[in-house]
């Protein structure tokens, strides 16, 4: 396994006033964000570098501004077989997020390309939806690859989803353009026809 940072971890001990919930909520959303490993109710770890903590700084001004408190602690050297443990969460974390892009891949945007195929359903407004659908999964993964920090084994299986569906796409839209293509040639064809039937 090849890890892209050191084996540095921080660990962040918070606690927030119970009330409001949204504070609360927030924190953990933005620490889940950046790619935080929880390992109780308000205690997680991340990788120590130098770009994680310029992403964590907002969410500890959060902490403070809410009237929370907050322990930053550095774990420079961790036992060997606790280092492993933790770098397993992040793998599991990184896991997770690969199998839901599969997932997305497989489920619903295969289904969705298949269904507009049979429902004929050959327009640039439904191209220009199905790409913006298939941008949002690219940036998931590129979301997901970035704070996957230890080369968790699913990043290639995600890889090859998102080539397929970017081939489908492609087919997708140039029987769009094939067809409305054709239909722009007809249009004046059948305008002659009636301008001479007049």
């Amino acid at each position: 396994m090849t890890a892209r940072v050191p084996h540095k971890f921080l660990v962040l001990a918070y606690r927030m006033p119970p009330k409001p919930t949204a504070g609360r909520v927030a924190v953990w959303r933005n620490l889940k964000k950046i790619g935080a490993v929880y390992l109780q109710d308000s205690v997680c770890v991340l990788p120590d570098t130098a770009a994680l903590r310029r992403e964590l700084a907002p969410v500890l001004d959060r902490i403070d501004e809410s009237g929370g408190r907050y322990h930053l602690l550095p774990l420079r050297k961790a036992a060997p077989e606790e280092e492993q443990k933790l770098v397993a969460l992040f793998v599991g974390q990184a896991e997770q997020h690969y199998r839901e892009i599969v997932e997305n891949c497989e489920v619903n945007f295969v289904k969705e390309i298949e269904f507009e195929h049979f429902r004929k359903n050959f327009t640039y407004e439904e191209a220009e939806e199905i790409r913006m659908e298939f941008e949002k999964i690219c940036t998931w993964f590129d979301r997901v690859r970035e704070r996957d920090w230890f080369d968790a084994p699913s990043a290639g299986d995600a890889e090859r989803w998102l080539a397929k569906c970017e081939q489908l796409l492609e087919g997708f839209e140039a029987r769009v353009f094939e067809v409305n293509a054709t239909d722009a040639g007809e249009e004046p064809a059948l305008r002659a026809l009636e301008g001479g039937a007049a």
